[in-house]
């Protein structure tokens, strides 16, 4: 009976064309748990996947959060649906502020919203990091800043842009600004513009020369921690930062302590995924943000055998006890679209912070990277259906219409449940 009723469970995923939607629903179809995928967008991957149990669709939070609340809790409600997985910062932020709401329907495994608050408020964040004695650059308010003379960046102070922090925005306003600006020391910035842009505020930050950079993630029960994971990041979707997009699993021990410190701070509860820059100088692990859902290389976390999306799963329904949370170290992983992207990257962008790459030898370090680690985050060979997806939205329109993925994902069409 027990193993009937856990067929029928599914896990609603809203997401968009984000590579962990898919590892999440692959993850928990291995287990017998379906997973119901919900977008506002066409030719999303996870959608094309043979172990997707079903498609919705969604309303575009960005044309009205509360109606994307609305439609999400209709999700919600359906008896086989036991939990809500965040994998977007839209996801992450409705979920937390209308977790009462959502209660009555599902289980979660998310921060409280003056939790969000404090991590998704970068100022709010560094002050945190600072009271829990752990590093952080410097960070200071735009407004507050008058010399130019050192090596700075200027970036969107909140991780997503909603009223809670913002006077002239509504309850029905969300806009994700993920802009960062390397400033060109002895020349100030067009300070007006930059406001324009991110349309508040922004934080500067000291830039911190870095010999590598690093994520510590965690998923904590009101302050204990269920499962921890790091890895080095390699490459990122550019050679100036950015998500990683080679990783590759690590052990350190200082770096486990300052993840966990801070988390323990904030008395965390939910997913938290932390990245960090180690100083070339002082070998410190510096805080660069805090992001509270799944995140973008959890592929490559979950091929390490840190299977995120069954710890959230575990937790979800009072099995947080059954999580096991071993890894395997030294495991390699690649994005095949986002090396695309760092290649383009060393093409065409530009650091005053940070030397750029030569194109015959960042070509030839992505070549024999996958070569001698030959594992991604979508190319499954016995899936083929989101890789096939992911090419297509990554190329013009209508250059490959025989290709899978490129439906709209209307309706709820149960498959492979």
């Amino acid at each position: 009976m027990e193993s009937a009723r856990r067929a029928r469970d599914r896990a609603l995923i809203p997401t968009g064309h984000d590579a962990s939607s898919y590892t999440c629903l692959r993850s928990l179809a291995r287990r017998g748990i379906g997973a119901v995928v919900a977008s506002d967008k066409e030719g999303v991957p996870a959608a094309a996947s043979r172990y997707c149990a079903g498609t919705a669709s969604l309303p575009d939070p960005r044309d009205g959060l509360l109606a994307y609340r609305d439609a999400l809790l209709e999700l919600a409600e359906r008896d086989r649906v036991r939990t809500v997985i965040p994998v977007r910062p839209e996801d992450a932020y409705v979920l937390s502020r209308y977790a009462d709401e959502f209660a009555a329907h599902v289980s979660l495994v998310v921060p409280t919203i003056d939790q969000l608050e404090t991590v998704a408020d970068r100022y709010r964040l560094a002050t945190a990091a600072e009271d829990a004695g752990v590093p952080v650059p410097e960070t200071r308010r735009l407004a507050d800043v008058d010399e130019w003379d050192e090596d700075l960046l200027i970036k969107s102070r909140y991780n997503v842009l909603v009223d809670t922090y913002l006077d002239d925005l509504g309850p029905d306003d969300i806009d994700v600004v993920k802009d960062v600006v390397h400033v060109e020391p002895g020349e100030p910035p067009d300070v007006a513009a930059v406001r324009r842009s991110m349309r508040h505020d922004p934080i500067v930050q000291e830039f911190v020369h870095s010999d590598g950079e690093y994520m510590f993630t965690g998923l904590y029960d009101h302050g204990e921690p269920l499962a921890t994971f790091q890895h080095r990041q390699i490459r990122g979707n550019s050679y100036t930062g950015g998500g990683g997009v080679y990783r590759r699993s690590i052990h350190d021990e200082e770096l486990e302590r300052v993840g966990r410190t801070l988390l323990d701070h904030l008395d965390w509860h939910g997913l938290a995924c932390i990245e960090y820059m180690r100083d070339a100088d002082t070998g410190e692990y510096v805080l660069t943000e805090i992001n509270p859902r799944m995140w973008q290389s959890l592929p490559s976390t979950v091929r390490a055998g840190a299977d995120y999306p069954c710890y959230y799963w575990l937790a979800a329904t009072g099995r947080a006890d059954e999580i096991d949370h071993d890894y395997d170290l030294g495991v390699g992983t690649h994005m095949l679209h986002g090396e695309l992207g760092y290649l383009r990257s060393v093409l065409a962008e530009d650091s005053p912070h940070v030397a750029r790459p030569s194109v015959p030898g960042t070509v030839w370090a992505i070549a024999s990277s996958i070569a001698r680690e030959p594992r991604f985050d979508y190319l499954a060979l016995d899936d083929p259906g989101p890789f096939l997806a992911g090419v297509r939205n990554a190329l013009p329109d209508g250059l490959l219409d025989g290709l899978p993925g490129r439906r709209h994902t209307s309706g709820d069409r149960p498959r492979h449940s």
